[in-house]
């Protein structure tokens, strides 16, 4: 059994610092970069390129909307254009940094309020699914199972893979609970741990309302900028090593489109 488990990294930028990037990468096995629109910038793009380089961690780029004071999470109204262009240029900002380092982009993730838009908005899903298809059809699609982004993708022809998240809760409906609940966020690593677990091995997820849903993924996802992120992730990697589970890419996994 093989699971990929991927973070969300690179999202400091200037003077301002955030997560624990060095301390989280030798546990994952796929980085998301931050692109400079929510997080990120020229610097830090380049220094996290080079750091998971270094691990052996296959890349990829973490597109958002443009609001860095809003750190990505708040909706914005862009059309399907703009929502393409946006996405196209921001994968185009980490396939340089990746180029020259002489290494390839492995993925793309959209983050945040980007990405929660993309789940259920057919338009938003096209146009992302399309700017990375255009750019390399090559790439892989990070995104939740049953989503609009993963309907684009077989209907464009792009791979993607199947995400949930081990540090987010679940309602019965299989979407994440709202960032504004209070519920939101899973606040001990163990749980988290167990969580990811269940998926892997169960298929299953446990709602906050108690319930016991399907829940199928290939990869499983760490938020870098949380306070627990470092002790999450090394609850994670001892259970997942104890259940004899290979944490690898998806690239690594030479996985098939699904």
């Amino acid at each position: 059994m093989q699971i990929d488990l991927n973070c969300d990294m690179g999202e400091s930028y200037g003077n301002f610092t955030i997560g624990q990037d060095e301390l989280l990468m030798p546990l994952i096995s796929s980085a998301n970069i931050a692109c400079g629109f929510h997080g990120g910038d020229p610097a830090i793009i380049h220094k996290t390129v080079r750091l998971a380089q270094n691990s052996g961690v296959a890349i990829g780029a973490h597109p958002s909307y443009p609001d860095l004071q809003g750190f990505g999470r708040r909706n914005m109204p862009l059309d399907a254009q703009e929502i393409y262009d946006i996405v196209l240029y921001q994968v185009g900002a980490i396939a340089a940094f990746t180029k020259a380092a002489g290494i390839k982009l492995s993925h793309v993730k959209p983050h945040g309020a980007l990405y929660n838009r993309a789940s259920t908005d057919m338009e938003a899903a096209t146009a992302i699914v399309h700017a990375v298809y255009y750019f390399d059809r090559d790439l892989v699609l990070y995104c939740p199972p049953n989503s609009c982004m993963s309907m684009a993708s077989q209907q464009t022809g792009l791979r993607f893979v199947r995400e949930a998240f081990a540090d987010r809760t679940y309602t019965a409906d299989g979407q994440l609970t709202s960032r504004s609940s209070p519920n939101a966020l899973i606040a001990d690593e163990n749980i988290a741990a167990k969580q990811a677990l269940q998926i892997i091995q169960q298929k299953t997820v446990l709602t906050v309302e108690g319930t016991v849903i399907p829940l199928e993924a290939d990869t499983i996802c760490i938020h870098g900028d949380g306070a627990l992120a470092v002790p999450i992730a090394n609850a994670i990697h001892k259970l997942l090593i104890e259940n004899k589970i290979r944490i690898q890419s998806p690239d690594a996994a030479n996985g098939t489109p699904q």
